[in-house]
């Protein structure tokens, strides 16, 4: 006898292989998860207290720093926690509910990551007409879609997979409820919806980065042509911390999900996955500053403010 029934719950093994062990990388990613949740919270606190950085620029900064805290925190809690048992269960609906919001907010970050490419695009190809073609009413509905867009597209995903039959036992060899390992449960016919997923990764993930090449392909023209040095410099450092965080985040996600969905390597994609869910967003708060002087020296002045109330205490 088969059981095609969903189960009432998974069971993860996350860093099982680890054995004991695994309770060490309990404190590491404690502390690297908060440190990038402090840090995209300071970005989002700045931009909005500070009236210099309310632009189209530093609004889709702000929405991008707000999804990397959305986006690790429906994966890394779970995987802290799961850290200090032996037995990691979590239940079907919550299983189902992590895959919704996970990929849903990751594709938004993906096409907020290509907002911000026709900004750049925009302010520096034509200046002149920058206040019309990004104006607030522009940046909104460019937002808006950015978020609506995936969590529609992503109900027909989870629907079909929670309505597959599920024969191969209950056991997922990640940390989370990640595509691959839930369709290699399954013994139904997955073709159909693996091909969805495939035209989901073309629409939010290849089409986004086709826009994001296609406007630095015209920025980078146009740069070229501007006859001081410093004039050239002034634009490219604009773009500097949009394009790193462009290379780290389509870099490993065309990895991870621009294939089929049973042809992937579980402990591959297991360690990739650890990268993007803890190591990159704690990275990403320094590259956006690092490289934009205007928020570096937006900060320095809260911090002086900070210290000059200290003092004044």
């Amino acid at each position: 006898m088969v059981n095609l029934s969903p189960p009432f719950e998974f069971v993860l093994l996350g860093f099982s292989s680890f054995g004991e062990l695994q309770v060490m990388l309990y404190g590491p990613f404690l502390v690297l998860y908060l440190l990038a949740f402090m840090g995209n919270a300071i970005i989002i606190v700045t931009i909005i207290a500070d009236t210099h950085l309310r632009t189209p620029m530093y609004f889709f900064l702000g929405s991008f720093s707000l999804l990397e805290i959305l986006v690790t925190t429906t994966t890394v809690p779970r995987m802290l926690s799961d850290l200090l048992v032996p037995y990691k269960v979590i239940s079907f609906t919550r299983c189902m509910v992590q895959f919704y919001f996970y990929f849903s907010l990751g594709s938004t970050s993906f096409l907020i990551l290509s907002d911000m490419a026709l900004d750049r695009f925009v302010a520096i190809c034509h200046p002149l007409c920058y206040g019309t073609l990004m104006s607030w009413v522009v940046c909104v509905r460019l937002a808006g879609v950015a978020w609506a867009a995936p969590f529609l597209a992503m109900v027909p995903t989870v629907l079909s997979q929670a309505h597959l039959s599920y024969c191969h036992g209950n056991i997922i060899n990640h940390f989370f409820c990640d595509n691959a390992p839930l369709l290699r449960l399954s013994c139904s016919d997955t073709s159909l919806l693996e091909f969805w997923d495939f035209l989901m990764a073309l629409a939010f993930v290849l089409s986004s980065f086709l826009v994001t090449l296609i406007s630095y392909g015209y920025i980078v023209t146009t740069v070229l042509r501007v006859s001081s040095a410093s004039g050239r410099q002034k634009a490219f450092s604009t773009c500097g911390s949009h394009l790193t965080l462009v290379v780290i985040g389509y870099s490993s996600t065309i990895f991870l999900y621009v294939r089929p969905g049973k042809a992937h390597s579980v402990e591959v994609n297991k360690t990739v996955a650890l990268v993007t869910s803890v190591f990159t967003p704690f990275l990403n708060p320094f590259i956006l500053t690092l490289h934009n002087e205007t928020v570096k020296a937006v900060l320095r002045g809260q911090i002086q403010r900070v210290k000059g109330l200290r003092k004044a205490l």
